[in-house]
């Protein structure tokens, strides 16, 4: 046998992991693409747990309105036990039922005993599913925003320590103008701030019970239907709805879509990040940690991996935000199949998204900036990359295109014959006319045309309030 094979007396002790098909439940690939804490609020046993914690809060709003006995609703909750369920009867009948629903109610009712009929009284399949998503849903806004909180406080220090550090900016994929790397982390951080306040905006939308049974009326429970939808919020502390949602789905479809948006600025991030760490760049670089983006080929090479796994989650979850946005086409009062797109985006992009946030914690919390490599990037163009700024300070004297083509030349001589602009710029006679060659060298230094790139960062860190 071959020594790399586990021998059949080892494999007998050791438990076999449950088979997983996607990068979500990988044994492999999960704590790339996705965290632990995340994956448990969107975990088959968390999401039937919720279903139980809706069951039981309806009895209780049904018993506080007078619409069952309060001693059924006391039995429902005390007896209503997660660990009683037979798991492998409740994943076949949900097989064959096409919904958990009903399965689990059947096991509901049998542990309540005589209280059981008052189980899942006057509500309908969706409702205790929409609301237990709704849950899922609060608590997974709970993991992205604290996340994002602490991603901001990461950028802005990036952004304070770097306000003055002068680097290329590049437009195009080619150098344009001078900027501050501090600048580059501000335009980051200010996308973050933009998505913690859109966080904010839509709990109220979102978080949202939904109560109102099988055609949205909530005809099964007579002149009480109302009060027991306000009691049933009130128990799980959501939002009361103002009208039926069952195939309403923007709040669901919203929460996505800005989940995809989140990931997006990651993408963009991680993107920077990835050609700035290339060869030819060599301008940051992700923490060092022996082994990680390591070739199995090339010894030499770092890899950015969190950075290529953010840009991959960001692929995934924006793939995610259409299906969502299709799903919201549905017939009539209950949907016939755009619903059940929801179960599959959902728990994924949360999860996706969990990790490309977790990735960016790591690589931008030690992110390796190197200021020289920056300066020495910046020095590429022999000045050509302040043009503008020689322009705009000439325009006055002769007016703007006449200056704009006597730089235009200038940078052709510099180009085919080599040396600097401002070494070309000192054999014009036009130009020396209005400035010695002293004030040449400022002009060309790239560092003296920043712009408001500081100021700009200044603007950014005082925007919005961030902990440390």
């Amino acid at each position: 046998m071959a020594p790399f094979l586990e021998r059949p007396e080892d494999a007998v002790s050791r438990p076999i992991p449950a088979p997983a098909a996607t990068v979500i439940d990988s044994l492999l690939f999960r704590d790339a693409f996705g965290t632990p804490a995340m994956r448990a609020i969107f975990s088959d046993h968390a999401l039937i747990q919720r279903y139980i914690e809706v069951e039981v809060a309806l009895a209780k709003a049904e018993a506080a309105c007078g619409v069952i006995p309060a001693e059924a609703a006391d039995e429902i909750a005390a007896r209503c036990r997660f660990e009683a369920l037979d798991f492998d009867l409740l994943r076949h009948e949900t097989d064959n039922v096409g919904y958990p629903i009903l399965p689990l109610v059947h096991q509901l009712v049998k542990q309540c005993g005589e209280a059981g009929r008052f189980v899942h009284w006057g509500a309908t399949t969706q409702d205790i599913m929409d609301t237990a998503n709704v849950l899922q849903i609060r608590a997974g806004l709970d993991l992205v925003s604290a996340d994002i909180d602490a991603l901001r406080t990461i950028l802005a220090d990036l952004s304070r320590r770097h306000r003055d550090t002068p680097m290329a900016g590049r437009t195009h994929l080619q150098q344009a103008l001078p900027v501050t790397f501090g600048y580059k982390t501000a335009i980051w951080l200010a996308a973050l701030d933009r998505h913690a306040e859109r966080l904010a905006q839509a709990r109220p939308r979102v978080l949202v019970g939904s109560f109102a049974g099988a055609a949205g009326t909530l005809a099964s429970l007579g002149e009480n239907g109302l009060a027991v939808q306000e009691a049933l919020c009130r128990e799980l502390d959501l939002g009361v709805p103002v009208s039926t949602w069952h195939v309403a789905r923007d709040g669901f479809a919203e929460v996505v879509n800005l989940l995809a948006l989140i990931t997006g600025s990651l993408g963009k991030i991680a993107l920077d990040v990835m050609i700035m760490a290339s060869t030819e760049f060599a301008e940051v670089y992700e923490p060092f940690v022996t082994g990680r983006g390591a070739s199995s080929t090339m010894p030499q090479k770092r890899n950015p991996i969190s950075s290529e796994l953010m840009l991959a989650a960001s692929k995934g979850v924006r793939q995610q935000a259409g299906l969502m946005l299709d799903a919201m086409v549905q017939d009539f009062e209950r949907a016939t199949g755009p619903w059940h797109a929801e179960w599959m985006a959902i728990p994924e992009s949360f999860v996706l998204t969990a990790g490309a946030l977790h990735q960016a914690k790591f690589a931008l919390g030690g992110l390796i900036v190197d200021e020289a490599q920056m300066r020495r990037n910046l020095g590429l163009s022999r000045g050509l990359i302040v043009a503008e700024a020689v322009m705009m300070a000439l325009a006055p004297h002769t007016g703007r295109q006449a200056a704009h083509d006597l730089v235009y030349t200038a940078c052709r001589v510099a180009n085919e014959r080599g040396g600097t602009l401002a070494e070309a710029l000192a054999a014009v006679p036009e130009v020396t006319a209005h400035f010695d060659r002293a004030a040449i060298d400022r002009l060309t230094d790239p560092a003296n045309y920043l712009g408001a790139a500081p100021q700009m960062v200044d603007r950014v860190l005082a925007s919005a309030p961030r902990g440390r």
